[in-house]
């Protein structure tokens, strides 16, 4: 099981504090993402629905960066598990954007239940490509706070 770094808690916190700024959905999470480069500055972060009402977190924080030569060397952390399907499907699954902006360590609070998307298979599918995952379940109900009203 990969291991947690210093300072994972605060930059999922920071994550956490972001997914409050989305607007309210009864059809989407709240999520928060932020990017740090590997000398533990944020490069870019994002929010569900920040944009559009069809964008997610981590394709927001993604969107504003194209292609950045720190991604490779960079964590991304996420409220919730990144996406392998979705409902939008003229959008890639985020999991498939974070495979090719070659980040290779994520970090997140919680697994995405069966609410929108059946059987997600987000850290599945990044970790059958080499890309550590980390779990910080111990922040998920903190994480999942802003998503109550959709009866989890």
């Amino acid at each position: 099981m990969p291991d947690e770094t210093r300072g994972d808690r605060g930059w999922m916190r920071h994550a956490i504090g972001l997914a409050r700024l989305c607007p309210p959905s009864d059809t989407a999470f709240s999520v928060g993402a932020v990017i740090v480069g590997a000398d533990g500055v944020e490069i870019m972060h994002g929010w569900s629905r920040e944009t559009d009402d069809k964008v997610h977190a981590e394709e927001s924080a993604l969107n504003k960066l194209g292609n950045d030569p720190r991604l490779p060397h960079a964590t991304l952390y996420s409220t919730l598990e990144p996406c392998s399907q979705r409902g939008s499907k003229d959008r890639a699954p985020c999991t498939d954007r974070i495979l090719a902006a070659g980040i290779r360590r994520v970090v997140i609070a919680w697994r995405e239940p069966g609410t929108f998307v059946d059987n997600c298979q987000g850290v599945e599918k990044l970790r059958e490509h080499g890309i550590e995952v980390v779990e910080l379940s111990d922040l998920a109900d903190e994480a999942m706070s802003m998503n109550r009203h959709l009866q989890l």
